[in-house]
């Protein structure tokens, strides 16, 4: 039985294309919480951890991005049970990382924040899973977003805790 994961092949003008295409949709759909639910701060007790507000969309746009290019290396392998799973899962801990921002910010409570943030800390660990299955570069772009969320469970606690 031949492994999905195979040798990638050279990357393409249309390949390209389509990787930006990925990148740009996703900052797209993920930056768009932020928009319609404002992440007014003023009501949030921050713990002395609490990173400058400058960084977040900062961070925000990098991880988007890591997250297109990861999908798109997962979805250019083709059709297939493990690309098929893969791609589910990412969908999953996307919209998860969707709900928070409207749990958190929309409803000002973090308590919701918490309930949306473990399982997708979750989900993502079951997307690197599943990527991994598929391309192993993918999976690794997305190390740094599950590091970037396990960050902000404990800062979604600190402030469910401080409130």
């Amino acid at each position: 039985m031949e492994s999905v994961m195979q040798r990638r092949p050279d990357l393409s003008t249309r390949d390209l294309l389509v990787a930006l295409a990925f990148v740009v949709g996703v900052n797209a759909l993920g930056s768009s919480p932020a928009f319609l639910f404002r992440s007014d701060t003023g009501w949030i007790d921050r713990p002395w951890f609490f990173p400058p507000e400058v960084l977040f969309p900062i961070v925000w746009t990098l991880l988007f991005t890591l997250l297109g290019v990861a999908l798109f290396l997962v979805v250019r392998h083709g059709r297939g049970r493990d690309v098929t799973i893969a791609v589910a899962t990412f969908a999953v801990q996307f919209a998860l990382n969707l709900a928070w921002t409207p749990a958190f910010f929309g409803l000002q409570r973090p308590d919701l924040g918490l309930a949306v943030i473990v399982p997708l800390w979750l989900a993502i660990v079951g997307t690197i899973v599943a990527f991994d299955r598929v391309d192993r570069l993918a999976a690794t772009l997305l190390v740094p977003y599950l590091v970037w969320v396990s960050f902000a469970a404990v800062l979604n606690y600190a402030i469910y805790a401080g409130g």
